[in-house]
């Protein structure tokens, strides 16, 4: 599946477009034609669009899935979006907020409105006419995580999925979109995710589901009949704290539990999306106490299994502070940048992409000590030995490569194995054996 081979380039519109706030109509969306470029440049060959569809405010308090928020722009606007990244070469994701809606959402302000007398009072969960919210409505209802301003769906009520699938059938022939990001995919029930699998399957071929997993067996969410990847948050939180810590034992132990030799291993053979920041976590750049330890962990991140994804803005060492507010996690970008850090992405990117090693490899530890970590990739007769130094200083690793040369498929440099290799202070490599 194409997916498998992707390399994803995250936006969040409402943020990037500066179109948070109530606006005066203008075509703001209209703002990524001048990103395709730049993703294509970089290496990426996927967008994910984060929600786009006529909200209260953040994009995931949904107050209409058929129409295009009216701060971003029209449906128009999102064709010739779509249209131009397809033409570069991109295929295109929307975020799918199936799991709850606003309190703007047409259903529940009849509900608001007819209390009892409602035809949709069967479409949200937990509606009791014997209590109240805070908003006082005269009902009380099950919000997402206690969160009253997103009120949860019925989505084992058959008119609820029907009129679900109807939008994203729309999305599909409106903007020929290719896979949907699943919000907060953990609440979604099996049996509904098995639904709209079997659904989606039949709109375009290859069409993907990946879903927003925090925790827990990943397999839960994911595999026949269920999404084809989810987000790989295990992982995630390892590829910062075991810079920050000088131990990357975390995360090379992380790395072999999902995807290593052993029987047991959970995630072997799927393809996780991997992440070092998104719209909802504090930024690779902030989050580093040493800024000179971008580079391993972007090389970590496009060299170890899964599907990397680049963050608007961190290519280029953007920070934003969790603390700060969601705002400073998505903001407003008149134009994309490039510097040395982006560069560098380009060349990782390049060179996953040249290397099925690197894109459907097998996972092997080769040596972990606390500043740098050594593992191999392999599949069919390609190996590649992917080489990480976390600290400022050069380190000298000695591990088995089973090949006398190698060359990396990031510099093009050859590279002998014999007497140890060592590795640059900060450095990565992609080693592909003789």
């Amino acid at each position: 599946m194409w997916f498998d081979e992707a390399v994803v380039y995250q936006i969040y519109p409402l943020g990037l477009c500066g179109a948070m706030e109530e606006g005066d109509g203008e075509h703001k969306l209209l703002r990524l034609l001048d990103w395709a470029e730049h993703i294509r440049a970089l290496g990426c060959d996927t967008v994910l669009l984060n929600p786009v569809f006529d909200s209260d405010y953040h994009g995931y308090d949904t107050r209409d899935y058929f129409k295009i928020d009216r701060r971003l722009g029209t449906e128009e606007d999102l064709k010739k979006v779509c249209g131009a990244f397809h033409a570069a070469g991109l295929r295109v994701m929307l975020d799918a907020v199936l799991n709850h809606v606003g309190r703007g959402f047409w259903a529940f302000r009849d509900l608001r409105e007819r209390k009892w007398d409602s035809p949709y009072r069967d479409w949200f969960l937990e509606v009791s006419f014997d209590g109240d919210t805070g908003y006082h409505d005269g009902f009380w209802y099950k919000g997402w995580e206690g969160h009253q301003e997103l009120a949860a769906l019925n989505l084992w009520n058959n008119d609820v999925v029907e009129h679900q699938f109807a939008a994203i059938r729309s999305w599909v022939e409106r903007f020929d979109i290719d896979g949907l990001r699943l919000d907060v995919a953990y609440c979604l029930p099996q049996e509904y995710l098995r639904r709209l699998r079997a659904f989606t399957d039949t709109l375009k071929p290859d069409f993907v589901l990946m879903g927003e997993t925090l925790h827990g067996d990943y397999n839960r969410w994911m595999g026949e009949g269920l999404c084809h990847s989810v987000t790989n948050y295990e992982c995630y939180k390892g590829l910062w704290s075991s810079f920050n810590d000088m131990n990357l034992f975390e995360i090379g132990h992380s790395l072999a539990r999902q995807f290593g030799p052993e029987p047991w291993t959970l995630y072997k053979g799927r393809h996780l999306l991997s992440f070092l920041d998104n719209h909802d976590v504090e930024r690779i750049a902030t989050r580093l106490r040493d800024k000179n330890a971008l580079r391993p962990a972007w090389g970590l991140l496009f060299g170890m299994p899964g599907v990397p994804a680049v963050y608007y803005g961190s290519e280029w060492g953007m920070e934003g502070r969790k603390s700060d507010g969601d705002a400073a996690l998505r903001p407003e970008l008149s134009r994309p940048e490039a510097n040395a850090l982006t560069g560098f992405i380009a060349k990782l990117a390049a060179a996953r992409k040249a290397s099925r090693a690197l894109q459907y490899g097998t996972y092997r530890n080769l040596q972990i000590q606390n500043k740098y970590l050594v593992f191999e990739r392999a599949v069919d007769s390609e190996r590649v030995i992917v080489a990480v130094n976390a600290s400022p200083e050069p380190q000298w690793a000695h591990f088995d490569a089973r090949s006398g040369r190698g060359v990396d498929l990031i510099t093009g440099e050859g590279h002998d194995f014999g007497g140890g290799s060592e590795l640059a202070p900060y450095g990565v490599r992609f080693w592909k054996t003789e």
